[in-house]
């Protein structure tokens, strides 16, 4: 693997694909006009934005017309959860959330508790999913929102969506579901699942960042987040990256065509990356559930060592992922993720997220082992909790 980079950091971002590039440069150049124009280049982009919604849609199985596009899921989880329960509040002030929660809706959840909501957050097993009997016992006569992300950015964990949905269709509560882990890997279908708001983003899908989009059911009412001019029948202001919005509709339709044959061939990777850590490296354990989590995601932790040092060595050996824990952003406090299926601060501490790509190989997967397993054993020698 000499000079090669091996990225294994996919569920942070993704490359964009060539195919989606070529697909977004004409956009640039040739057809940038502002999709509110009434003139040729108006038009042009406008219909482009038309066939890319119509791609969204048909791989969530909904209306076009029920496709919103935003600049990321980070603003489809705020506009979600903000929008509907401020224009429902007079019904109720009870949201339901889990502990494993992105930080966009973990921080929304927050922020609406400061102004008066009632936010349940569920726990989770040790697997990291929530106890749909924790659910149902959570729901009052104020709940208006639930919200559930579809699967776990962190350890990989598919939640019980559909019968998540199924819970809040009995009880006549909206459920929102963000699922910018899952696109790709899990097959997405808003009408079996009963979800009423969807949000994903396309660089978690080799599409340009910058761009997502929001499912929102018909009859859906919900407070503008933006505030401005008419674009997107006039509930989100702001004139809409196309050029982007391209992208996004050409990775969306890659990436369910080839999600079988390609969610087949990680998972190969990624069951034999646990294997060989786990054979190879005393003392580590997966995180998440052992099947049912997405095919690209392997969250391990290493007892006796931090995963800060794991991340920074593995680095210097040409291997880029993600640290367990929020150590590198400056907190001294573990994932609230791991410390939610119940890890001590230690092992949290000591944990590492790999997540594959479209790019990932064998050749890359065993030259990872051996680089952790020599990793860890110079950590722990130096270690004095070993």
């Amino acid at each position: 693997m000499e000079n090669k980079y091996i990225y294994l950091d996919h569920a942070a971002t993704t490359p964009v694909r060539k195919e989606v590039m070529d697909a977004m440069i004409p956009f640039f150049t040739e057809s940038f006009g502002n999709t509110l124009s009434v003139h040729k280049y108006g038009r042009d982009a406008r219909k482009a934005v038309d066939i890319a919604r119509e791609q969204v849609a048909k791989a969530i199985n909904c209306d076009s017309s029920q496709v919103y596009f935003t600049a990321g899921a980070t603003e489809s989880d705020n506009w979600g959860i903000k929008g509907y329960t401020y224009a429902h509040k007079s019904k109720g002030n009870h949201i339901i959330t889990s502990q494993v929660e992105h930080h966009a809706v973990l921080h929304t959840c927050e922020k609406l508790e400061k102004e008066g909501f009632e936010v349940t957050y569920l726990p989770v097993d040790e697997h990291g999913s929530i106890r749909i009997e924790d659910l149902k016992d959570a729901i009052t006569d104020k709940t208006i929102l639930v919200t559930i992300m579809m699967a776990n950015n962190e350890i990989g964990t598919i939640m019980p969506v559909k019968e998540i949905g199924a819970v809040c269709k009995e009880h006549n509560i909206v459920f929102h579901c963000d699922a910018v882990q899952a696109v790709g890997k899990i097959p997405i279908d808003v009408q079996n699942m009963n979800i009423s708001m969807l949000a994903i983003s396309s660089h978690k899908f080799y599409g340009p960042k910058g761009v997502g989009a929001m499912y929102i059911k018909k009859g859906i009412k919900l407070d503008r987040l933006i505030e401005g001019g008419a674009h997107e029948k006039n509930r989100r202001a702001g004139t809409l990256n196309h050029a982007g919005i391209v992208g996004m509709g050409k990775a969306i339709e890659l990436v369910v065509e080839e999600m079988d044959e390609e969610c087949a061939r990680q998972t190969k990777l990624r069951d034999a990356l646990i294997k060989g850590m786990t054979e190879r490296i005393p003392e580590v354990q997966l995180n998440g559930h052992p099947t049912k989590r997405l095919c690209n995601n392997v969250n391990m932790s290493y007892r006796y060592v931090e995963g800060e040092a794991l991340l920074l060595s593995l680095d210097m050996m040409g291997i880029g992922v993600s640290s367990g824990s929020a150590c590198t952003s400056g907190s001294l406090d573990p994932s609230h993720v791991l410390l939610a299926i119940g890890l001590s601060h230690e092992i949290a501490h000591g944990s590492v997220r790999y997540s594959l790509g479209h790019m990932s190989t064998m050749e890359e997967v065993e030259y990872t082992i051996d680089s952790m397993a020599t990793i860890v054993e110079r950590l722990r020698a130096m270690s004095p909790l070993g």
